[in-house]
């Protein structure tokens, strides 16, 4: 059996979402830690510390048992368990560069059609 390695599990966060925001959990900065022994000739277990968006966010279970499902079913994991925290809190900054864009967090330039376009006073 082939090593699980860290990627096959970014992999599988890469497909779950917040059900609040259209970016996956991964890119939205919101996986904290990954433990799983790298080493292991057998499935092996997986350890995911993740956090919310907001301490208030309702959909955590929801969010947990979808990461469980989704990871439990590489081959090379016998168990994923999930654990919130708040330490530390979540910052819109630990969010990948293609989450920001998605998002609009980075400004968008003019063009330069509507800058020629423009009159100044």
């Amino acid at each position: 059996m082939k090593k699980l390695i860290q990627e096959d599990i970014i992999s599988v966060l890469k497909q779950c979402y917040d059900p609040e925001i259209p970016v996956d959990l991964w890119n939205l900065g919101l996986i904290y830690d990954i433990v799983f022994d790298e080493n292991a000739t057998k499935p092996t277990n997986v350890e995911i510390t993740m956090s919310l968006t907001t301490p208030g966010c309702g959909m955590a279970d929801q969010m947990a048992d979808d990461i469980k499902q989704k990871v439990d079913s590489l081959d090379k994991v016998n168990k994923t368990s999930v654990t919130v925290t708040f330490d530390p809190a979540w910052k819109p900054e630990m969010m990948t560069d293609d989450a920001k864009e998605k998002l609009g967090f980075y400004p968008t330039p003019a063009s330069s059609e509507t800058l020629e376009n423009s009159e100044w006073e």
